[in-house]
């Protein structure tokens, strides 16, 4: 079973004035629930961990664009660091796809892939994924037979609406809150947000589509 940290439900955050968070999002957020530099550390665990466990296997790196490219970018430069600097390294390639399943704050249950490279060329390799919405594109994936797919995902939600689907590799386990920051969004807000913040409800009303 996955190790992760748990953000207890009754957790308190921080004030936001205790960080740095951008002027235009200040009233828009409730606190601060996961600070930028305990999701570096995690992050660089969690590639520790990948690199002990997949030996030297060729690793493609799948991102589930967008809310997926902070994580992914920062878990890749921890795998590449260990790749330089170790006796232990693996061969590395990179790739993208998006996946869209939010309309304001809520999930459609229609999951929607975007864009990325033609997925045939999986074939025969091991795949690690980041992201949210897993099951939809896991069989997509299993249509190209790679040789083994594994699953990071920097936070898992405490939610009855889950499938019971767990990640092979979580950063955190958190609440059931909308969470923003760290390249995730509402509306495509508050990407640029380096915390993962919980966000208000006037700011749900605020960027509404």
């Amino acid at each position: 079973m996955a190790s992760y940290l748990q953000i207890a439900d009754d957790e308190k955050g921080h004030e936001l004035d205790l960080f740095c968070v951008p002027r235009h999002y200040e009233n828009d957020l409730d606190k601060v629930i996961i600070p930028h530099g305990l999701i570096m550390d995690r992050t660089e665990r969690l590639a520790r961990d990948i690199m002990r466990d997949m030996g030297g296997h060729h690793i493609v790196a799948l991102c589930v664009l967008k809310g997926g490219y902070k994580f992914f970018a920062d878990l890749l430069d921890y795998i590449k660091a260990l790749n330089q600097n170790s006796d232990k390294s693996v061969p590395l390639t990179v790739d993208f796809i998006r996946v869209k399943s939010y309309c304001n704050d809520k999930s459609t249950n229609n999951v929607k892939v975007i864009g990325g490279d033609e997925l045939s060329s999986l074939s025969g390799k091991d795949i690690v994924e980041t992201g949210r919405t897993m099951q939809t594109l896991l069989s997509l994936l299993s249509e190209c037979n790679p040789k083994m797919v594994k699953v990071v995902s920097l936070l898992v939600k405490r939610t009855p609406r889950s499938s019971g689907y767990r990640p092979d590799y979580i950063g955190f386990e958190v609440p059931d809150a909308f969470l923003v920051g760290y390249a995730l969004d509402y509306n495509e807000y508050f990407r640029d947000l380096s915390h993962i913040c919980i966000l208000n409800d006037q700011a749900k009303e605020k960027y509404k589509v």
